[in-house]
């Protein structure tokens, strides 16, 4: 069982670490769109001065960014990621932002190579669904974090409810080039049942948390924008639908023009984007 955990976390971490060029080069219009997210998470978090902050699988870092301009000069933040080129890409961020009271290093959210009760606080954005044993990483998020401490996360919602990236998943599943998901198998869906969210943070030793939908909207400017997203940026999706011969690649995408017109708006989409933020403490 653990070697197939361990082969599972090899895949995520080199999927994540060819993503990074696309996630740093369109950071800007990946801001805008998390932002209300990363607000919300930083909110509920409730950073001060002084305090120690733990972003885990930060990617570019933004939300642990809002965190280290709330704890201060005399706080931290570690922001850190399983793919290392994502951590190379946010201490270049952070440099952008002008931020200088955050440390950088790769970390494994399953298995944290850092001391018990080392930090004040755990935020994550769209991280945890990834990993290979959720369980575990909320686990280690508990075993890392003093007790008082707050945690804030966000997961995204149900697919049906997320049509920018399940659309093309579905027809890559009709069209026979990935086998339809595995329930509880790591993916942008995978923490999409509130009530499994609360029994993993709760098993963790974590209170009781607050789980809030966030409905966005993200729009794509054009047809192109959306299909640059899903092959550069979108995780597992990107390389199946790179690896694609071009006359199915074709296929896809225009079966993808189809199904999401539904959503056009001018040239482009207006999709909606559920997320399910959670947010609770450990007691102490």
């Amino acid at each position: 069982m653990e070697s197939k955990l361990d082969e599972a976390r090899e895949r995520i971490r080199s999927v994540w670490d060819a993503m990074a060029p696309g996630w740093e080069s369109f950071r800007q219009d990946l801001w805008e769109l998390s932002r209300p997210v990363s607000e919300w998470l930083v909110e509920r978090l409730d950073p001060r001065p002084g305090l120690t902050i733990l972003d885990l699988a930060a990617g570019l870092g933004d939300t642990g960014f809002l965190a280290a301009r709330r704890v201060g000069e005399t706080g931290r933040v570690l922001v850190t990621d399983f793919a290392p080129r994502m951590v190379a890409a946010a201490r270049r961020r952070a440099a952008e932002f002008g931020i200088t009271n955050a440390d950088f290093r790769e970390l494994d959210g399953e298995r944290m190579a850092l001391e018990s009760e080392c930090v004040d606080g755990v935020v994550c954005r769209w991280g945890y669904m990834l990993m290979a044993d959720p369980g575990a990483a909320f686990g280690e998020t508990s075993r890392v974090m003093r007790p008082g401490g707050n945690l804030a996360c966000s997961v995204f919602g149900a697919a049906d409810r997320n049509p920018w990236a399940s659309l093309v998943g579905r027809i890559l599943v009709e069209e026979g080039h990935i086998p339809p998901p595995v329930p509880g198998s790591p993916g942008i869906f995978a923490l999409s049942d509130p009530k499994r969210i609360h029994e993993l943070v709760t098993r963790a030793g974590f209170a009781s948390p607050d789980v809030a939908e966030m409905l966005l909207t993200w729009r794509f400017p054009s047809s192109d924008a959306h299909w640059w997203v899903l092959t550069e940026m979108a995780g597992a999706i990107s390389p199946i639908l790179r690896g694609l011969a071009p006359e199915a690649q074709a296929k896809v995408r225009t079966r993808l023009g189809e199904t999401a017109q539904p959503f056009r708006a001018g040239d482009g989409y207006a999709f909606p984007a559920l997320c399910l933020n959670a947010a609770t403490r450990k007691p102490g």
